[in-house]
């Protein structure tokens, strides 16, 4: 996954440094040399993740972090601060002042990559989600958040801990026992279990369990898809890199390592919470729009009235910042008409119900399908490039027009579906992409249907 990266140091050797580093893991670079012009850089590079030095002469690192986080043009920009400062002292005031991360000077460049990528996948899935609740506020159907009903939300919540070893758990106890919905379990099959029983807030898991029985459960809890949204913080010996890169590139949020900071865990528990609450809000977000006539009562995918507000801003922000790579695909149903005149309405919405769950079922979480009339439909695919639109666009035709639709009776009757995809060209408006995808449809029928044309 690439990714824009915004690197922030006094010294110029380092960030040349860095950036040479970086451009050779194929990530862009923009570089900043003071406080000041960080800021200004967050806002006019939209980069999608901050390498943020700590000690610089005209306003330190902290400072500059409480800036960001403070501005909601850039608050939701990940920030990791580096620096040679090693206390723990250090790293609990950048935790505190909005930080993702703190990483000390000199960096393990493996860990370091790692943990870029990790929260840059979790800033594509919240920019997305983002996106959706600005598209809601726009249309005045949510309200923001409440704080003191977050810190309220952050008290009382479940957190479940992992670790076997008794002196971290009497270690762990009295630093989590302000949150009421503390478990604590000693083993992979045990926590397996929690997770299947209850919902939890917060996973913590403890790397030294026996038989990478840590690394386990954290594939588990990614690979699930009731679970993998669920923050997980893992608890890493000292010295240990290579569990904890492991973790790292199994998706895991945070990290701490042992002997465990007071102060430090606290730090990043709440960082943790704080992102959940948020992450829940979004999610509701959605769920409200949709309870507010945002959804097409027969399909259950989003209207036209949803789609069109929803792509603009998507070309919006493509405007605004780094050019993105978003497609559109425009399906449509072949010989819908002859459906319904043959078999009745009820045959036909029988067969709009299954297409739209095919499309659900063979699409990605961050793509928005939506029912643009009749038999039309539209799925909005951001950061995609044309090949993997093009892959997407034929497993759709090719599942319609094997797998019979059922219509009611036991009878089932052969369906087939023709596709038109378009890539967003930069300075389009959504009215111009839809009528080239459009276009390319047309191709599809007049050459045979159940076939796929790129434009």
């Amino acid at each position: 996954m690439t990714a824009k990266v915004l690197v922030v140091d006094d010294v110029h050797v380092i960030r040349k440094v860095l950036e040479a580093k970086l451009v050779a893991e194929f990530f862009e670079v923009a570089l900043a040399g003071s406080g000041q012009e960080a800021l200004e850089k967050a806002r006019t590079e939209n980069p999608d993740i901050i390498l943020l030095d700590v000690m610089m002469p005209d306003i330190d690192g902290f400072e500059v972090c409480r800036r960001l986080k403070a501005d909601p043009l850039t608050s939701h920009i990940p920030v990791v601060m580096i620096t040679g400062l090693d206390h723990p002292s250090d790293r609990i005031a950048g935790l505190k002042a909005g930080a993702d991360d703190f990483l000390t000077k000199p960096t393990n460049d493996v860990a370091l990559f790692a943990r870029v990528r990790n929260l840059v996948r979790l800033k594509t899935m919240f920019d997305e989600l983002r996106l959706r609740e600005v598209t809601g506020l726009s249309l005045g159907l949510v309200s923001l958040s409440d704080q003191a009903r977050d810190a309220a939300a952050i008290a009382g919540a479940p957190i479940l801990v992992v670790e076997d070893d008794p002196a971290s758990v009497d270690a762990l106890k009295p630093i989590l026992s302000n949150h009421s919905g503390l478990r604590v379990v000693g083993d992979e099959a045990a926590a397996r279990q929690a997770v299947t029983e209850a919902d939890w807030d917060l996973v913590v898991v403890s790397l030294a369990l026996p038989g990478q029985q840590g690394l386990r459960l954290c594939a588990f809890l990614r690979a699930s898809e009731r679970l993998r949204q669920v923050p997980v913080l893992v608890l890493s010996k000292g010295g240990d890199d290579r569990s904890l890169l492991r973790a790292l590139d199994l998706g895991v949020n945070d990290y701490v390592t042992k002997p465990i900071d007071k102060a430090e865990l606290q730090a990043r528990v709440n960082s943790q919470l704080r992102r959940k609450i948020y992450q829940d809000r979004l999610r509701a977000t959605m769920q409200k729009t949709a309870e507010m006539a945002l959804i097409d009562p027969l399909t259950g995918l989003y209207n036209r009235r949803y789609l069109e507000n929803h792509l603009s801003a998507r070309m919006d922000q493509d405007r605004g910042g780094e050019r993105r790579s978003t497609v559109l695909m425009l399906l449509d149903l072949d010989h819908f008409k002859s459906i319904n005149d043959t078999y009745g309405h009820a045959a036909g919405d029988a067969v709009l119900k299954q297409f739209a769950h095919r499309i659900r079922m063979n699409v990605r979480g961050v793509d928005l399908a939506a029912r643009y009339g009749g038999e039309e439909f539209i799925v909005v695919m951001p950061e995609t490039m044309a090949d993997e639109a093009r892959m997407i666009a034929d497993r759709l035709v090719r599942v319609t027009a094997q797998e019979p639709f059922h219509i009611g009776d036991g009878r089932e009757i052969s369906v087939t579906v023709s596709a038109g995809v378009a890539q967003i060209a930069e300075g389009e408006r959504p009215g111009e992409v839809i009528r080239r995808a459009d276009e390319a449809l047309y191709r599809s029928k007049a050459e045979g249907r159940n076939r796929v044309t790129m434009t």
